[in-house]
């Protein structure tokens, strides 16, 4: 079946319904940070600045697994030896409005990918425009389990790290709102897009500007820069590098499994 005539709209109705498409995310986007408004206290104190707190689950977490495998007290960690300042005479409204709008922006990432679902969809096949619900839904599980990611593995490790580590007895640790919130935005944030790599190497896959043996031939690369962000944001322990590396690499690995399989179908079609 033939894909639709995209002849039929001018580069300006293409803007148009791009802009349209903008507008229409960012009224959600500030649609659900208004809402997060309402229970900002919680938002805050309970989620936002949890992982500064050796309580959070994840400490918890780690100091029972350390018992369960004979390592003693090793990593389990008591006590966060550092403090959260304000410097600035607008930082805590910046930052207040700052982490409504991310908080907007993972609530309604599903509407995001709907709009932007219409935007290419003419573009598609039409065996393939009936496909929106699972790429939504898809699209959202991934996103939404990289942010847990980020949140319950990445930020803990990095603010365990950056807490202990110290070059002198002298120096004492009193990070800025704007550097720990700057942290918390951009372990979740990323770690939600690496997780939408899979869907990404399918419609790359599908455009043919990546197969599976350049993603296999290039395999070593990645594992490596994955074991050096692993390394970056978790204590210098093997089990904490190996918590944060086994699931970024279960996902490259997918990621070729799907290119091999969208590979194969378009070599099927073309025979």
């Amino acid at each position: 079946m033939a894909k639709k005539n995209l002849g039929e709209m001018s580069f300006l109705d293409h803007l148009e319904e791009l802009r349209w498409l903008l507008v229409r995310s960012t009224t959600a986007i500030c649609i659900m940070a208004f809402v997060t408004y309402f229970i900002s206290d919680y938002l805050f104190d309970q989620i936002i600045l949890g992982p500064t707190r050796p309580s959070f689950f994840t400490y918890v977490w780690f100091c029972d697994l350390s018992h369960q495998l004979g390592f003693a007290d090793s990593i389990c960690i008591t006590k966060l030896n550092f403090i959260i300042q304000n410097t600035e005479m607008e930082g805590q409204v910046n930052i207040f409005v700052w982490m409504c709008l991310l908080a907007g922006f993972i609530l309604s990432f599903p509407y995001i990918l709907w709009e932007l679902w219409k935007f290419i969809s003419p573009a598609l096949y039409e065996k393939e425009r009936k496909h929106a619900k699972i790429f939504i839904f898809t699209s959202s599980l991934l996103f939404f389990l990289g942010v847990i990611f980020g949140y319950y593995v990445v930020i803990p490790m990095s603010v365990n790290f950056v807490a202990t580590f110290s070059i002198s007895e002298m120096v004492i640790n009193q990070f800025t709102l704007d550097s720990y919130m700057g942290m918390v935005k951009t372990s979740i944030l990323a770690s939600g897009l690496f997780f939408e790599l899979p869907i990404i190497i399918y419609f790359l896959t599908k455009l043919g500007l990546v197969t599976p043996d350049f993603l296999r031939k290039y395999w070593k690369y990645a594992v490596v820069i994955i074991l050096i962000i692993a390394a970056i944001v978790t204590p210098p322990d093997v089990v904490s590098q190996t918590i944060v590396a086994i699931p970024m690499l279960l996902i490259y690995e997918v990621s070729i499994l799907i290119s091999r399989i969208v590979y194969r179908n378009k070599l099927k079609e073309n025979v």
